[in-house]
This record gives structure tokens, sequence and C-alpha cells, in this order.
């Protein structure tokens, strides 16, 4: 599916010519793709971004995430790109989601804390042109069709409003959405 999309390719080919440190991409971008095509959709979900994530613990300012985000753009202005220094994350978590946080280990780990299980997926094109899938919460819910919270770190009120907010059950109606008590 990540090979049949020129989007996500295109996307995939940007960031390994930027190369910043352990880069992945994924999210909503990989989540729209797989369940629009099992929805049978003919025409894809534009993704609102296409979420870039890497880890430089020797630059955590806003200004290095700009750096990344402006080579990505230069090269790519088509793509919406939201480029984040995931090595920066428990810096500004906390005044955005009111909770403290652990400091993340990688891109890795940080797609483990992604807020629901099958948009914690992320890929990356290697030199050879395979592909690095990184899925730490599986690919069963991401292929089964089912919104389902990662306990990791986001909390029962914020993943309601995330199903609500993007429209989930609206935007493909096959899909599962698993409600958790408060």
């Amino acid at each position: 599916m990540v090979r049949s999309s020129m989007m996500l390719m295109r996307a995939l080919e940007v960031a390994r010519a930027v190369d910043p440190p352990d880069w992945l991409i994924g999210s909503g971008v990989i989540r729209n793709l797989v369940w629009d095509r099992l929805h049978g959709f003919d025409r894809p979900t534009a993704p609102k971004d296409v979420d870039l994530v890497f880890f430089d613990s020797a630059a955590l300012g806003e200004e290095r995430e700009r750096q990344v985000h402006d080579a990505l753009a230069v090269k790519a202005p088509e793509i919406p790109w939201d480029a984040k220094n995931q090595a920066a994350v428990h810096l500004w978590y906390p005044d955005v989601f009111g909770i403290a946080v652990e400091p993340l280990t990688s891109s890795a780990d940080a797609v483990a804390t992604w807020p629901e299980t099958a948009t914690a997926v992320a890929v990356r094109l290697l030199p050879d042109d395979s592909l690095r899938v990184v899925a730490p919460c599986g690919l069963d819910d991401l292929f089964g069709l089912v919104w389902r919270r990662n306990p990791r770190r986001v909390t029962v009120e914020e993943y309601r409003r995330r199903a609500h907010g993007k429209r989930i059950a609206e935007r493909w109606p096959m899909v599962e959405i698993v409600d958790e008590p408060r």
C-alpha cells in the first residue's frame, strides 16, 4: 500500500534526502492510506499533514524543527509537512496536555506513545529502497479497522476528543471505535 501512494513515496524519498537523525513518517498519513483502501474509496483522503518525526537530542529548540521543516519544504513544497523532534517532546508536552512525561529515547519510542494503536505506525525508506515499518503496538488494529486508545500516554478524554474531532466514524464507517470507561 505504501508503495502505491505516489504522495507518500514522494514524502519518503524527500525525507531520505534531507535525512534528519532517526527519522520516520507515520501516524494519520498511514492510517488514512490503509483505511481508505480497506473501505474501497476511489480517491484517497488528503492528509491534513505528513508527520515526520526525528530524534536529535543535541538540538532541542524549535529552530531545529524549523530547519528540518524548511529543508523538506524546499524539496517538496506541495506536501503539508509537520516535522517534530521527539527528543524535545517532554519539554512541551506538559504545557499542551497538562501532564509531565519522561523523555523519549528514539523515534520508535515516540511512535509507541502515539494516541491510537492504529496510528502508532511509521515507515522509513532505507538507502536500498526497502521500507522499515515501525509498529510497536502491532498492525492488527490498523488492518482490522479498529480505533483503540494507546494507554501508554493519551488520556481517555483526549482519546474521545480525537475520535470525535477526526470524525472517524463518519469518514470510515466500517471502523470499530473501542470506547473506554472514564
